[in-house]
C-alpha cells in the first residue's frame, strides 16, 4: 500500500491554548482527501481527546498520522510521560487522575472521557504503556 499523506506534529506540555490545532489540521488535510465527512469528525473527536491527554497527563508528545492508499487512517500518539498505571481502570468512562480542586480541572478538563472516547471513536486503538517510561497509543480509521 501506498501512503497518500504522512503528517507529524509536537504536542507541549500544558498548552491548553493550542489544544485542537492538530485535529483541526488533520481534519483539513482529510478533506482534501475526500475521505467520508463521518470518518473525519471521528478521527477529530479522538485525535482531539488524545492531545488534550498528551497536554494535561503526559507532559506534551508526538502524533504521527498516516492515510494509505485505501483511505486508512493510522494515528500514533507517543509521549514520555509518567504512564498508566492500569490500562483497564483508565480506559473506564470519567476514571481520571485529576485532582478535583486542581486548575486543570477547573478550567473543564480531566472529565475522564479521553480514553473511553478514543476508543469509541477508533475503529481499533491499542495502549502500550509502561510506568515512568510512557505511553504510545495507535488508533485506526477506516
Amino acid at each position: 500500500m501506498n501512503e497518500l499523506i504522512n503528517l507529524s506534529y509536537t504536542i507541549n506540555s500544558l498548552d491548553l491554548i493550542s489544544a485542537g490545532d492538530i485535529s483541526e489540521d488533520v481534519s483539513n488535510q482529510l478533506e482534501r482527501l475526500h475521505i467520508s465527512p463521518e470518518t473525519i469528525r471521528r478521527c477529530s473527536l479522538a485525535l482531539y481527546e488524545g492531545e488534550i491527554n498528551m497536554i494535561i497527563h503526559a507532559n506534551g508528545g508526538t502524533v504521527q498520522i498516516s492515510v494509505d492508499d485505501t483511505k486508512t487512517i493510522t494515528v500514533v500518539l507517543k509521549d514520555s510521560g509518567h504512564g498508566i498505571e492500569n490500562i483497564e481502570e483508565a480506559m473506564q468512562n470519567g476514571f481520571t487522575t485529576i485532582p478535583q480542586d486542581s486548575s486543570i480541572h477547573k478550567k473543564g478538563f480531566g472529565a475522564g472521557q479521553g480514553l473511553s472516547n478514543m476508543a469509541k471513536y477508533s475503529d481499533y486503538i491499542d495502549i502500550q504503556s509502561t510506568l515512568d517510561v510512557g505511553t504510545t497509543v495507535t488508533m485506526i480509521f477506516k
